[in-house]
Order: C-alpha cells, then structure tokens, then sequence
C-alpha cells in the first residue's frame, strides 16, 4: 500500500512537472515518454495520461523555442500512437483521435494504429471496476499498517464514491461548457478575446497551429469544450475545480465531529480483528486511504492492561501474528482458498489487459497443485468452459504436478499428475465436438503418458466418430517418443481385432503403413502371429474376449473369433507373402471348423496379386501338402486375367508330374501350359466338382468377371469343344463329357453361330465320327435355327460317310431327321433302301409324311424316285400297326419330353417345275459320293460349298435358347441305346436331362 501511494505521489509530481511554464525541451520529452510507458503498463492512469496530454497540447510552455515546439509535438504524437496500440486506449479513442488530427497525423496512420476490436484480451473499461481493484489492492497489504489507523472512515467512503463517479475536474468542466458553445456565445468569445491579442504572433501559436477542418462538428465542440475546461482548470477555475474543493472539505467536518472513531478503529485493529488477506468487498470499502494529515500525525497505540514479565525490566512484549489472530475453522479456511481461487479465475480478462497474465497462470497452477481436490475441480471446469482460450492454465497445472513429483525424488508418486491428466483428457473427451486437435495437443505434450492415460487414449479411439483423431495421435506417439513406441504400438494393434467395423478397419489402415517401417515390421508380425496361433487351441483363449465381457472358458470356436484372429494376419500377407508358411502350420493343426473359415477368408487378400512373387513359388513348392488341392494359396494368388509367370508355371508342373499327380494343382496355370498338356488334362478336370469344372472353363473360356477376352487361353472356344468331343469314354465317363459340353453351350456370347458351324463342320470330317457329333448338332439347331440350311448339308455329307456305320451316331442322325422335318425329307430320300427301312422301324411316324411328300412330285419327278424306295414308301398297311405295335425301345415318344420344341413345320416344298433339275442334283451327289470312295480318304469332304452350306448369322430376335424351352431349362434329350456303355443306363449316354442345370 505504501509503494501505491508512493506511485500516486509521482505520478501527481509527474504530471505537475509537465505543465510547469519554464520546463525544458528535454525535460518535456522524457516526461511525455515516461507518461507513455504508465499507460501502457497500468492502464488504470490512462485517463490522467490522457488529460496531461491535452493540457500540454493546449498549453505549451512559451519558454520554446520554434525547432523546439516542432520536436515537443513529434515525440506527443509518438507516444500517443503508442498508447492507441493498447488494448485499454478503446475508451479514450475519440480523444487521442482528435489530438492526433491536430497534430496533424493522416487518418490512415491512425486507422492503422487502433487496436483491434475483436482482441479477446480487451474489455470496455469500466470506472467502477478500477476502483474496486484499487480497493483490494489496498487493504490486503495496509490493513495492519500503524500511518493508516489514523484514516478516518467517512473519508474512505467519500474517495470511494468519487472515484466510482469517474469524472475528473476537466471532465466536469467540460461537461458544462459544451452546451454553451452556441455560434453566438461562441462569435461574443471571438471579439472579446481580440482585444487581448498580442501584436506580433507568438512562435510556438504558429508552430502548433493546425486549420481546423471540422468546424461546427459536435466532435470539434466537445474537443473545442475540453480545451477550455483544461485551460480553466490549470487556473483553478470551473465547476469541476469547486465540486472538488467540496469532496475535501466534508471528511475534515466529519472528522473533527468524531475523532473517536479513530480510537475505536485502532483498538480493533491491535485485537486482530480488522486484519484480513481474502475480505468481502463490505470490510474492504471501511479500510480506505487516510488522510493526509493522519500520516503525518500518527496517534500512538493505546496498549491493553498486560502483566509484565519478571525481569523485563520494561520492556513491550514482541509482537507475534499469531497472539492476534483468532484461528478458523476447516470450513472456513476452504472457504476462503475457494473463494480467493475464484476471484483469481475471474479476473482472466482484468489481469490480461493488465500484461500480467502469465504471473496469474503460475499462481493458479501453485495453489491447485498445493491445495485439494476442491479447487482442482474448480479449475478443471474453468479450463473446460474454453479450452482453447485456456490451453496454458491446462499445460501449466499439468507441469507443475509433474515438477512436484521430480522434486520428491524416489518417494515421489505419480498419483496427483496421473489424476490430473485423466482429468483433462476425460473432460475433453466428454466434448462434443473436437476438430481442432486439442485431445492430440495435450497428449503429445504431456510430460509422461500413464497406463491409465493410455487407457483413455484407447476409449477415444473406440469412439467411432473420433476413430481416427485418437489413431493419428497413437501414431505420433509412436514416432515422436521412440522410448516407449512399443507400448502404444500395442494398442493400435489391440485395436485391429476390435469388433466394431469401423474402428478395425481404420486400424489396419494405420498398421499396415507402419508395417512399412523397418524398425516396427517385427514387432507388428510378431504380435500378428501370436494371434494366428492361437487357432491351435481347441477353444477360444480369454484373450479375445475383452475383460468387460463374461465368456466361459470353454466356449467354442466361431467364424467372428477365428477371423478375429485373422484380420491382422491377412492385412499383412499381401505385402509379406512368405507369411503363408506360418498359416500352413497352423492348418494342419486347427480343428475343421476353423479350417473351413480359413479357407473362406484366406482368398481376399491373396487374391490382389498381380503377379506372383518368388515367395507364391515357394508356396507352389513346398506346402501342397498342408492344403487340400482346391484350397492350395497357390489357386487364389493368380488373377485369371493376368498369366501366370514361367516360373511358377514350372515348378507346379514339376510339381503335377513329379510329386503330387492331383490335377486340380494346375488349375491355377491352366493359362500357362501348353495346347497339348490342357488336352491331355481335361479327362481328369472335367470330372472334378461342378464348381471346380466351372471356374476351369472360365479360365480357359476367359470369361471370369464377366471378361469375354480368351487370346490367354491357350485353347480357343471352338478347340476346347472338339476337345471335349474327342474325349475317349475309356478315360472319362460320358455323362462328365455331356456336362462339360453343356457348361460350352451355356456361353451364349462365346459359341456364336459361326464358331458352333466351325466345330460342326470339323467334327464332321473326323474319322471316325465323334459320338457326341449328333447331340451337338441338335444343340446347335436349337440354339440357332437359322442353322437349318446348314444342319441339311451336315446331314446329307454324313449319308456319304455312311453314318449308319456308326450305331450311337446313327441314333442321332435318325432323331435329327425326325425333328427337322419336313426340310429333312430330301435327306431321307438319299439314304439307301435298307437304311430307309431301318428309319421307318424306329420312327414308323415318318412314312406317312414322307409318303405324302414323295406323291405331291409331278408324274415326272416320280419317275426319278428309284423303285426299291417307293416299295419301302408303299410298304403293306399291315406292317405299319406291327410297327407302331412294337415298342421302339427307348425311341418311344410318350417317354420323351423334348426340352425345345422341333422347329415349327415348314410347308413341304413345292414340287420343281423343272423335274430335269431334281434328277441333275440327286445324279451330282451320287457323283461326288463316288468320287469320295475313290480318294480313300477319310473325312475327305471338303467344306461345302453351296449357299445353304454356310451358317446363317445369329438372329437374337429368332434365336431360342434350349436352355428354357423345357422344363427347369434342361437341354434336349436324345435317347440312343448305348451297349458298349454299362457304367450308363441304357438310352442315356446323350440325355443330359439326368442332370441338372449347369452351374452357374
């Protein structure tokens, strides 16, 4: 209290020493620089600052000279643009303006120079809070002072209720003129003032005077009102000047009317009673300044009756704090520390205008790091209420705790600092929303992360929606404090078996990034393995299951615990594919639930190779005994799209013939091997399981994922289907051929009309005829009916093979003839009397029809019609009841259901006009059959070369797939009696209704 009173002291002798008419030009710039910097550093004198300023610019002392005048109002405007930067200058803006414009400052300097309204250290200044502050500074250190006993209290009161007032005697004074400064008054003022003026213009009036821009302006009044009320108050004049005379002299009444009081105040003050370091703002306005004439006068201490001690000789006892202070209570002293902690919280926007906000950080982060919880919780919800704003406080507690338990040494205990930072972690993870990396902020920059710490790091991270703002700092941890990277490191990876989608996921994104880096690949596969081993147990280890979750011992496997164990593994195995080998070892081990999971989640991540690395050879190598043949790594590690690489190639054939002749080894390289080795290897392919046939033909056909493109093949559609064809029974059993070619016919888009005609047209000229020739045939028609033209010439060409020499072909051809007719009856007509015959047997239906046909010719055309023919065409009606009595086997058509129906009946063609014309055609085929004999060639028919010969192209709009004309899209069925066969039944061996669809 003394040193403020002191300063008061300077200041008012400061300020006197300004305006003393004979300073010096150097006395003057030091006064305005030192006034300057109390303005700066102690805003509550802004306004005296302030109001000097204005004197001196109203009045300078006439003793300066011009140079002198010029430097004085240079180093004025300085200071007070220095002074406008203060976040405190807001209030006193439009006064340092109006003195900077007269100064002559360009509005765009001083634009440039206000502080900025959105600062959050600013705050209006208030005149009430400033005196209040004045009060607590004063009484917490003078209460006990003996120069302020003497300070009677109605003075206090009055001081205190002036200042509250906040006007000075200029601002009274110029209260009052403004309003009088009419045009009038102020043109009576003018010519009064004329007679006064000196002769000769003084300097200094020349050097300050600026032209005034604004004239008549209520801003240039009121500025023009201030002036006056300085000048009048420097001369002791004005209505402020006697408001003031009046607050003096009513304490002096006061004070000579109860002098008592005084007497009374200093024995309360000697019990120790008036004494207080953390009052109420009550007790405070009663112990104000003293006047003047008490300090000087101090009344001494009226002592109380106290018995002497013996051989004190006189001696005053030694005053000690504690003989007048009366001790409080627990309660009460709580009270108070929470009521001083508060006040110091509050006062966040006073103490930061004030440049002592760092000084309040440090003592709040003293008491709560002393004192209890109670103020801890206190200031964690300070904290909390803006965390941005108060991120220091936060930092500066967390240290001093961590400080207080380095300076206990050994027998320190982490329990405060760990308490501390679970308290702010938890209070910022409790906040809704947290974009701007605070949780990240205080983790990264706290002195030590706790175990319990760590544990709240993983609660944000299990937040779905904070997911991957708590990985990212676990990996800064990681990288940025290598001393315990480990440690967090495991949690991360705790993390990627968690079961919710999102948080795994985000886990295995972050792990696999890390696994790039060469000093944590090893404790990642580590940590990865230990998980796959425990597959080898017959049941789930605890460890799977969190510790917040009740699971008996003896639960048993399923798919969500062995893929937990799986999805760290399989992350990594695309970039680490030598980690095969560890999973091999486990397969052999695990029980067969497991394996049947592993089989189903090992193929996603395996599959992305694109090309095959020495590691997938040495799979192909060295575990096919491990893995059943269709689950082997090696299938699932090549892209059907892709070829797979000679090496590989290699060593699974090396494999196929030298170790383990199991074919389904080579389906992964199918696209690899030669034209030759695939032939040889379809017998035992296609008697493989459907699915497994089915992703076989994919691969050759190249239409895996719906790609149509076979040039990697090393078969072509057309190759593999002759292929099929020339399958010998002996090694394959025909119904494993007939769903073969039905998986071909299946690929509409890839046995177009054209490639079917090509397959038709060679399997024709092999000798000997395939057996399945027919079937396929009728397939084809079937498919694409505008084959018809086509299908006749086929037929017609086989008659000069002399198909009946094949008995399965011959079914067929019989069969074929039966569902195209009437367009078949000129084929009919070609065959020889005996084998007509043998046609009527099995189809006495064709007789009438044909018969019919033969008697539409002209007279002429008959004739042509070989007699032996028209015998077996005009056979006795008795045979034909005999015939359709006799039971044709397996050619009966109530045991038939045809899948497609025959194509619709044609209109028996018109007999030739030209009856020469059907005598030529018959007379060019018999040629050309002799012609063939001769040659000794077999299937030496050359490709036909009439029109009809040729396919027609496929007409989607007329086409009929025979997949769904019959029941459950079942082909055709053709029923040929097949002896050579027993593993078939009879009339079965081109019945492909014994199976079902082909899959799909």
């Amino acid at each position: 209290d003394v040193l403020w009173e002191e300063g008061k002291a300077a200041l008012e002798q400061l300020l006197k020493f300004m305006v003393h008419p004979a300073i010096s030009s150097i006395n003057l710039t030091t006064a305005l620089g030192s006034l300057a910097s109390i303005a700066r550093q102690r805003p509550i004198f802004m306004s005296e600052v302030i109001q000097a300023y204005e004197t001196l610019h109203a009045n300078l002392p006439p003793t300066l000279a011009k140079s002198q005048v010029s430097s004085v109002r240079k180093n004025l405007k300085l200071h007070l643009l220095s002074v406008l930067k203060h976040p405190a200058s807001l209030e006193f803006q439009a006064q340092i303006t109006t003195l900077l414009v007269d100064l002559g400052t360009p509005q765009a300097e001083i634009t440039r120079n206000m502080p900025s309204s959105k600062d959050a250290r600013k705050r209006p200044r208030d005149d009430s809070d400033s005196s209040l502050k004045k009060m607590k500074l004063e009484p917490n250190l003078g209460e006990d002072d003996e120069d302020k006993d003497l300070e009677p209290g109605p003075s206090g009161t009055s001081k205190v209720s002036a200042q509250i007032s906040g006007q000075s005697d200029t601002d009274i004074t110029a209260e009052f003129l403004q309003p009088l400064l009419t045009p009038d008054n102020v043109a009576n003022l003018v010519l009064i003032s004329m007679v006064y003026l000196p002769e000769v213009m003084p300097a200094s009036f020349q050097a300050i005077y600026t032209p005034v821009e604004s004239a008549g302006t209520e801003a240039q009044i009121k500025h023009l009102a201030r002036l006056m009320a300085t000048q009048m108050t420097a001369a002791g004049l004005g209505p402020g000047v006697e408001q003031t005379k009046q607050c003096k002299e009513e304490p002096k009444e006061e004070k000579v009317v109860k002098p008592e009081s005084v007497l009374i105040k200093r024995r309360l003050s000697a019990q120790g009673q008036a004494i207080s370091v953390v009052g109420s703002l009550g007790s405070m306005a009663t112990l104000e300044e003293e006047a003047p004439q008490a300090k000087r006068r101090p009344e001494p201490i009226i002592p109380v009756t106290q018995p002497r001690l013996a051989g004190a000789g006189g001696r005053k006892k030694i005053f000690r704090l504690s003989d007048v202070l009366k001790p409080l209570t627990d309660a009460q002293v709580e009270a108070m520390k929470l009521g001083a902690v508060k006040r110091i919280l509050r006062a966040e926007k006073a103490v930061a205008c004030s440049g002592a906000a760092q000084a309040r950080i440090k003592i709040l982060a003293s008491l709560v790091t002393q004192f209890d919880s109670g103020l801890k919780a206190e200031v964690l919800s300070f904290i909390l209420e803006d965390v941005r704003a108060r991120l220091d406080l936060a930092f500066a507690w967390l240290y001093q705790e961590y400080n207080a338990y380095l300076a206990a040494g050994t027998s320190g205990s982490l329990d405060k600092y760990e308490d501390c930072l679970i308290r702010l972690l938890s209070g910022l993870q409790e906040k809704p929303d947290q974009k701007d990396g605070i949780f990240t902020k205080v983790v990264l920059e706290a002195p030590l992360i706790t175990e319990s710490a760590l544990e709240v790091i993983r609660k944000y991270c299990e937040d779905e929606s904070r997911t991957y703002l708590g990985m990212s700092t676990l990996r800064d941890l990681i990288f940025k404090r290598p001393s315990r990277q480990f440690q967090y490191l495991h949690v991360l990876l705790d993390l990627s078996s968690h079961e919710k989608d999102k948080v795994r996921s985000q886990a295995l994104l972050f792990i696999k990034r890390m696994y790039e880096k060469e000093q944590l690949r090893e404790y990642v596969e580590k940590f990865a393995l230990n998980y796959l081993q425990l597959l080898v147990h017959p049941n789930p280890p605890s460890v799977l299951f969190g510790a917040d979750k009740d699971t008996e011992v003896a639960a048993p496997w399923t798919d969500e615990t062995v893929k937990q164990c799986l999805y760290l593994y399989l992350a990594l195995l695309p970039q680490n594919h030598k980690l095969i080998h560890e999973l091999a070892a486990v397969y052999t081990e695990a029980i067969a639930d497991i394996k049947r999971t592993v089989l189903r989640v090992i193929e996603q991540p395996v599959r992305p190779t694109p090309s095959p690395s020495p590691a997938v050879c040495a799979i192909a190598e060295h575990c096919p005994q491990l893995f059943p043949p269709p689950q082997h790594p090696c299938r699932l590690l090549i892209l059907p799209a892709v070829p797979p690489s000679p090496e590989l190639v290699k060593r699974v054939r090396d494999l196929y013939h030298k170790r383990l002749p199991d074919v389904r080894f080579l389906i992964p390289v199918l696209n690899g091997l030669e034209k030759k080795e695939v032939i040889q290897a379809l017998p035992k392919l296609i008697k493989l399981n459907p699915i497994v046939v089915k992703e076989v033909f994919n691969r050759l056909l190249g239409t895996q994922h719906g790609e149509g493109n076979s040039a990697l093949s090393p078969l072509n559609p057309g190759e593999l289907l002759i292929a099929l064809h020339n399958i010998d029974s002996a090694k394959c059993d025909m119904k494993s051929i007939i769903k073969a070619t039905n998986l071909c016919f299946a690929e509409r888009n890839v046995y177009t009309s054209e490639v079917l005609a090509v397959v038709m047209q060679q399997l024709m000229e092999q000798s000997p005829l395939p057996m399945l020739l027919m079937r396929t045939v009728i397939q084809s028609l079937t498919m694409y009916p505008r084959l018809g033209g086509f299908v006749m010439n086929i037929l017609s060409r086989l008659i000069m093979k002399q198909v009946w020499k094949y008995p399965k072909v011959w079914e067929g051809f019989i069969k074929c003839c039966q569902r195209t007719k009437p367009q078949s009856f000129q084929v009919i007509l070609q065959l020889p009397p005996q084998q007509l015959g043998a046609v009527f047997d099995k189809c006495p239906e064709l007789r009438e029809p044909l018969l019919a046909h033969v008697r539409s010719f002209t007279p002429h055309q008959q004739a042509h019609i070989p007699n032996s023919i028209m015998a077996i065409l005009e056979a006795s009606g008795k045979q034909e009841p005999e015939a359709k009595e006799t039971p044709a086997g397996p050619l009966e058509e109530d045991d038939l259901e045809p899948l497609a129906p025959a194509p619709a009946p044609a209109p028996a063609p018109r007999p030739p006009q030209d009856l020469m014309g059907l005598r030529l055609a018959q007379e060019k085929a018999l040629k050309r059959q002799l012609e063939e004999e001769q040659k000794l060639k077999p299937g030496g028919v050359g490709a036909p070369s009439s029109s009809s010969a040729r396919p027609a192209p496929p007409q989607p709009d007329e086409a009929v797939d025979f997949r769904e004309e019959g029941p459950e899209g079942e082909t055709p069925a053709i029923f040929i009696s097949v002896d050579e066969d027993p593993g078939l039944p009879e009339a079965a061996l081109l019945d492909s209704s014994l199976e079902g669809p082909p899959p799909k």
